[in-house]
């Protein structure tokens, strides 16, 4: 089940952070986030206080979380869209984390379905999102699910680093 994130989630959000962290100080690393900057358990709170935080359940245990907005980061403006639609059109997917002990099972794919739905149930006519040009498996994941690659651009994530994310979008 993917539901709304509540406060008593978030100690656990935050474990999927870290797990990710400690998956990708393995190697390979997709993300390029950087513990302790983003993602963080406070980045989630303040999604969850703009009720934009989601999370995938199953058994009593979270595989996976998303923050959906409408959130165009200044970047986005760089971008050849080829959907028009104005900025209260689109819903914006953010940090789509699967706990890396439930990869490979289709919840990505389940995670971006549901965006999906609930954007279009908002009246969104597009959604957005941005990847690391080096996040491999986000790459490959979107054009297969219908996203269409807009182009990339040089972003200056969250202040900390410089860095070329892909864009992807898909009409709802």
């Amino acid at each position: 089940m993917i539901r709304k994130a509540t406060a008593a989630d978030l100690p656990r959000i935050g474990e999927i952070y870290e797990a990710i962290f400690d998956k990708e100080d393995q190697g390979p690393a997709y993300t390029n986030w950087l513990r302790g900057s983003y993602p963080t358990t406070e980045d989630a709170r303040k999604a969850l206080e703009a009720g934009t935080l989601y999370v995938g359940e199953e058994d009593g245990a979270l595989w996976g979380v998303v923050n959906l907005n409408g959130i165009q980061l200044p970047e986005y403006d760089k971008i050849s869209w080829s959907i028009p639609a104005g900025r209260e059109e689109v819903g914006v997917i953010h940090t789509l984390c699967i706990h890396p002990a439930q990869s490979g099972k289709g919840l990505a794919k389940r995670m971006a379905a549901f965006c999906e739905e609930t954007a279009r149930a908002q009246g969104k006519t597009v959604i957005r999102l941005d990847t690391w040009e080096g996040n491999a498996p986000a790459n490959r994941l979107y054009p297969s699910i219908g996203y269409r690659f807009a182009g990339g651009t040089e972003f200056f994530f969250h202040g900390y680093i410089r860095e070329i994310l892909n864009c992807y979008e898909k009409k709802l």
